[in-house]
C-alpha cells in the first residue's frame, strides 16, 4: 500500500516538474515574442517618423520651385500639418497600437495629398515653361522685325533723300562775262574779247548758266537766286535776302521762272556799283534753300 502511494506521489510530482518546466518555457517564449514586438513597433514608429520629416522637407522643397502665392499658402500649411503629426508620433509610445494605427493612416493621407500636389505643380512648372518659350519665341519674332522695319525705315529714308536730291535742281556751266561800254551793240552784250578782265570801261557783270533737265523735279515757279562773293568774302551788290540752309543770306540777283523740267538757259545782269577788284569771285546759284551749282571764276585786271 505505501509503494502503491509513494508511486502515486513519485508521479505527481513529476508531472507538477513537467508543468512548471512547460510553463516556465513558454513563458520565457511569450516573452521573447513580445520583445520582438516591441522591436518592431520601434522600427515601425522610426520609419514612420523618417517618412514624416521627408514629407516636410518636399513641401518646402517644392515652396522654392513655385511662385504662385496661393499654392504656396496650402502647402505651408500641409507643411505644418505634416510637423505636427511628426510630433505627435514622436510622443507616442511605440506600444500605442490604436495611437500608431491612426498617425499611420494620417501618413498615407499625407502622402496622397503630397503627391497631388507634385503632379500640380510639376504641371504648373511645364506649363509655365512653354508659356516662357512661347514668349521667347514672340520676343525673338517681334525684334526680328523690329530690326526688319528699323532696316526698312533707313532704306525708306535714304530712298527719300535721294529722291530729294535727285529732285533738286543742278545749275551747270557757270560762268561770269565782264561787259564793256563798247562791247555794248544793239544786237548782242555777248560779243567781247576779255570775259574775265576787269577794266575802266566795264559797264556790269553778266552771271550766267544752264539750269538742267530734270523729270524728277517739280515743275513750277521757281526762285532762283544768285551770289557773287568777291575776294573779300563779301557778298557783290547785295540787294536782299534769301533761304539758305536753315538761314537768311544776301543774294546779288533774283529771278523768277516756270521751270517745266527742260533744260533751262538763264542770265543775270549785275550792275556796277562798287570798283571791282581782282582775284577769285566766287558764285553761288541757291533754289528751295539749296545751293544748286557754284563755280569760283579767277577775274583778271
Amino acid at each position: 500500500m505505501n509503494k502503491r502511494i509513494i508511486s502515486v506521489l513519485t508521479a505527481v510530482i513529476v508531472l507538477l516538474v513537467a508543468g512548471v518546466a512547460y510553463l516556465a518555457y513558454s513563458l520565457s517564449q511569450q516573452t521573447q515574442a513580445n520583445r520582438d514586438m516591441e522591436e518592431l513597433a520601434v522600427l515601425d514608429k522610426q520609419e514612420m517618423e523618417g517618412e514624416y520629416r521627408q514629407f516636410a522637407d518636399q513641401y518646402s522643397e517644392m515652396k522654392t520651385r513655385i511662385n504662385n502665392d496661393s499654392i504656396i499658402a496650402q502647402l505651408t500649411r500641409e507643411q505644418e500639418r505634416t510637423e505636427q503629426l511628426l510630433q505627435e508620433l514622436k510622443n507616442t509610445k511605440a506600444t500605442d497600437a490604436a495611437e500608431i494605427t491612426r498617425l499611420k493612416k494620417e501618413l498615407a493621407s499625407v502622402r496622397a495629398v503630397l503627391r497631388s500636389y507634385v503632379l500640380e505643380i510639376d504641371s504648373l512648372n511645364r506649363l509655365n515653361q512653354a508659356l516662357q518659350d512661347e514668349n521667347s519665341r514672340v520676343r525673338s519674332e517681334l525684334e526680328e522685325s523690329n530690326l526688319q522695319n528699323q532696316a526698312l525705315s533707313s532704306d525708306n529714308a535714304t530712298l527719300s533723300e535721294k529722291v530729294a536730291i535727285a529732285a533738286q535742281l543742278n545749275a551747270v556751266n557757270i560762268d561770269i562775262m565782264m561787259i564793256t561800254k563798247g562791247a555794248l551793240s544793239s544786237k548782242t552784250k555777248d560779243r567781247v574779247k576779255h570775259p574775265h578782265k576787269i577794266g575802266g570801261s566795264t559797264n556790269e557783270m553778266k552771271v550766267r548758266f544752264v539750269l538742267s533737265r530734270n523729270v524728277t523735279a517739280s515743275n513750277g515757279m521757281r526762285s532762283i537766286y544768285v551770289r557773287v562773293l568777291t575776294p573779300t568774302g563779301s557778298v557783290l551788290n547785295a540787294t536782299g535776302k534769301c533761304a539758305f540752309e536753315d538761314k537768311q543770306v544776301d543774294f546779288t540777283a533774283a529771278k523768277n521762272i516756270e521751270y517745266t523740267g527742260e533744260e533751262t538757259p538763264m542770265e543775270f545782269y549785275v550792275a556796277k556799283k562798287e570798283t571791282l577788284i581782282p582775284g577769285t569771285y566766287r558764285v553761288q546759284v541757291i533754289a528751295d534753300g539749296h545751293e544748286i551749282g557754284s563755280r569760283s571764276i579767277e577775274l583778271e585786271k
